[in-house]
């Protein structure tokens, strides 16, 4: 399966839509006047330019247009047109729900070694986070299938090479949970922490549940308390009660002083 998700991926269709067209803005049109009008013939117009036109097209609500330019643009090298047609396909935007296409769309960008502090390295940086999800669950139907080790073995290569706090994140859960890997609490811990520092919610969280549970009231109650302030509402879900049941536990002079740290915690600079 770690095979599978590193072979070489080719983008079924491009080749026909490269000999058609390449989709590029005239510069003389404005974004608000885009049309069939806005569009010219030019096979000749870098994979950059094509993928401004996608970009404009898919701001403008012109998919088939978008996608077209993204399409030619990605089989071209463009890192951006790929990772943007992966995540439409990961989420049916502008084109039916496709997650194994998504899957093949991020494989050829995991497959790209991009120097730190590249354009390009927040792309490869998502692509293996996004591989790692699904070598976690597989994807029914497809020859993708769920295996643990590939899964920790993009979340490891994101985390440790591109200081992805979400992959930080997931593989400080895997090690707490013992998920396709020995339990290790020290392990999860470190993972965590990193993750924290960058200001990841979910993992502040997880980390201030730990160190509560460990005696360490004050430290743990402030980071559940500031994981929850800056928390989506999708983890709200999860974070509060288990933020509430810690507050409720403390001390009224615990509590005066985690709350405060808090205060600390939100307004410290992440790295």
């Amino acid at each position: 399966m770690r095979a599978l998700a590193r072979e070489s991926v080719s983008v079924g269709g491009l080749s026909s839509v490269v000999a058609a067209i390449a989709i590029v803005v005239a510069t003389a049109v404005p974004a608000a006047a885009l049309d069939e009008r806005s569009v010219t013939v030019a096979p000749e117009r870098s994979p950059q330019a094509v993928f401004r036109f996608g970009f404009t097209a898919y701001k403008q609500g012109h998919m088939d247009q978008a996608v077209e330019a993204y399409r030619y643009a990605a089989e071209n090298g463009q890192l951006g047109a790929r990772w943007k047609l992966a995540r439409m396909y990961a989420e049916g935007d502008g084109v039916p729900r496709d997650d194994y296409e998504a899957f093949k769309f991020y494989a050829e960008i995991a497959r790209q070694d991009v120097e730190l502090g590249s354009p390009d390295e927040p792309y490869v940086s998502d692509a293996l986070v996004a591989l790692a999800g699904y070598m976690r669950r597989g994807i029914d139907g497809t020859p993708v299938r769920a295996n643990l080790s590939a899964a920790q073995d993009y979340y490891m290569r994101a985390a440790a090479t591109y200081r992805n706090p979400v992959a930080q994140y997931e593989i400080g859960r895997m090690f707490l949970q013992g998920e396709g890997v020995r339990q290790n609490v020290r392990q999860a811990g470190r993972w965590l922490q990193l993750a924290a520092d960058k200001g990841h919610a979910g993992a502040q969280a997880t980390l201030g549940n730990l160190l509560f549970q460990d005696g360490k009231v004050v430290q743990g109650l402030a980071m559940m308390t500031a994981a929850l302030e800056r928390a989506k509402s999708s983890d709200t879900e999860w974070i509060r009660p288990m933020q509430e049941e810690a507050f409720a536990l403390a001390g009224e002079a615990d509590r005066r002083t985690a709350i405060a740290l808090a205060d600390d915690l939100l307004n410290r600079p992440t790295h």
